[in-house]
Parts: C-alpha cells; structure tokens; sequence
C-alpha cells in the first residue's frame, strides 16, 4: 500500500518513550537500527483508514512492554520511496486514527528538510 499525506507537528511524547532501553532494543533486533528518539507524524486522508486498522490489526509485529508502558505494534515502511524505516501503532496514543506515526534512524524533519504541511508518501 502506498499513500500520502501530510507532515504535521506531534505531541513530543515520541522522544520519550523511544528513549527507552527495551523499545530501542527491540527495535533494534527487528529492524536493524535504533530510531531517532522522535517519530515523524503524517495525517493521512480519511478514506485510508480500513485498510489501514486492516493491516495494524493482522499486525503480528509487537513489542511487548515493560511495566507502566504500552505495546508497540510495527510495519516495515519506506518514506518518499527512499528512507527505511517503520510505522508504528502504539496501544497507548492520543492520536487521532488518521495520524501516521513513522520511526527511521535519523531525524526526518532534518535530513528531508521537511515542514509542517509538505506532502510525503509512506509505503507498506
């Protein structure tokens, strides 16, 4: 599947919780690298959102937490056909459906020169 949307600003939250040692391990041994403590959130069009809750919902891809933390659940994907890395789907989110959470190595927003509003594709 492969969509666009658009990159907005998120909460912040992301740094902290991709600061902690049993996610970034995990992360690690599944994926091969350790994410940027941050996550690149994209708002997708409503008309994406059953197939998406489709494919997190067959999601098998789950990173069980430590006490006091949430489950992770993972998909491979790339962004604008070029950057490796992963949507993730946290149980415990005060996103709206239609945000995308994405995970690479390095700091998105840096690398792409990206802002607020620009369009990006994510594949999965």
């Amino acid at each position: 599947m492969k969509i666009n949307g658009e990159v907005t600003t998120g909460l912040g939250k992301a740094a902290y919780f991709l600061s902690q040692e049993f996610y970034t391990r995990a992360f690690e041994k599944n994926l091969g690298f350790v994410p940027f403590p941050g996550t690149l959130n994209v708002i997708v069009s409503d008309d994406y959102l059953d197939e998406i809750n489709e494919i997190k919902d067959a999601c098998e891809n789950i990173i069980k937490p430590d006490e006091g933390f949430g489950a992770v659940k993972f998909i491979e994907a790339k962004l604008n056909d070029k950057i490796e890395g992963a949507i993730v789907f946290p149980a415990k989110t005060t996103h709206e459906e239609n945000y995308l959470e994405f995970i690479a190595e390095n700091k998105l927003r840096d690398e792409l020169m990206l802002n607020d509003g620009d369009i990006v594709s994510l594949e999965f």
